[in-house]
Order: structure tokens, then sequence, then C-alpha cells
């Protein structure tokens, strides 16, 4: 199987399936994802994010926009598509994922996904909310404050 393979069926049955024992056969215990979290996330960690991520969520659809694979290495641009739950209000959101496979498990991975934009179509925070703070306006904070 190749890396590509690998990662595919890690969206496939991690996130779309939400088949947590999926988890344990595509993560080695040692395996820790950099990028979702201020800090590293393991298989454990990855057993509470995905639920509470997909109880925001209905339908997840990843797509695989753009794939280079190198050796053991593989680099995907991902689009998700999916409704925000209890609505029919379609939500869009990418990222990108890094990640080497080793005998089909994934051993190191990096990720980076435009969180922001997703919470923005869920409600959570207003419309674009960059570019309030950006101009210093902020987002339910006072700026001055630490």
């Amino acid at each position: 199987m190749t890396p590509t393979e690998t990662l595919k069926i890690w969206y496939d049955r991690v996130w779309m399936q939400a088949d947590l024992a999926a988890i344990d056969d595509l993560f080695t215990p040692e395996t820790h994802a950099e990028g979702m979290m201020a800090f590293s996330i393991g298989p454990e960690d990855f057993k509470a994010l995905v639920p509470a991520f997909l109880a925001q969520i209905e339908a997840p659809n990843f797509r695989f926009d753009k794939v280079v694979e190198c050796g053991d290495w593989v680099w995907a641009h991902i689009s998700v598509h999916a409704t925000a739950a209890g609505t029919e209000h379609p939500v869009v959101t990418s990222g990108q994922i890094m990640a080497r496979v080793i005998d089909g498990r994934i051993v190191e991975a990096y990720n980076q996904f435009d969180f922001l934009t997703l919470l923005e179509q869920l409600g959570y925070l207003p419309q674009d909310s960059l570019a309030l703070c950006l101009s210093g306006e902020g987002v339910g904070l006072n700026p001055t404050q630490p």
C-alpha cells in the first residue's frame, strides 16, 4: 500500500466513517500529529477529537485535491465538504497534511487546516474574523488586554 493510499484510508475510515478503531490500525502508539492544536496529538487524543469534530458537521467528505508522494512521505492538499450539524448549511474548508508512512501506518504527521473559516461557517466566529483581527478590531476580546 502506498503512503497516499494509507492517507486516503485514514480520512475515509477515521473522519468519514467515524471508525475510531482505525486510529490504532493506521497510527503507531508513538505517532503524534503536529499542527492540529498548539500541542501534538497522539492516538488517544484523536479518539476524543474526532467525535468532537464530527458532532459539529454531518456528511463530511474529504477530497484529495493535490497529492505529492516521495518515498515514505506524502503531502496532500485536502478540501473538506460537509453540512453544519442540524442544518442544511454547507461548510467547506481546506488544509494540508504531510505524513510519513511505514508499513501502512502513519509514523509522522504535520497538519495545517483552515479552522478559522470552518468556525466562521459554523457560526462560532463572526464572518471575516481574520480581517477584523488584522484591522485591530478583535473578535470578542478587548485587544488592549493580554
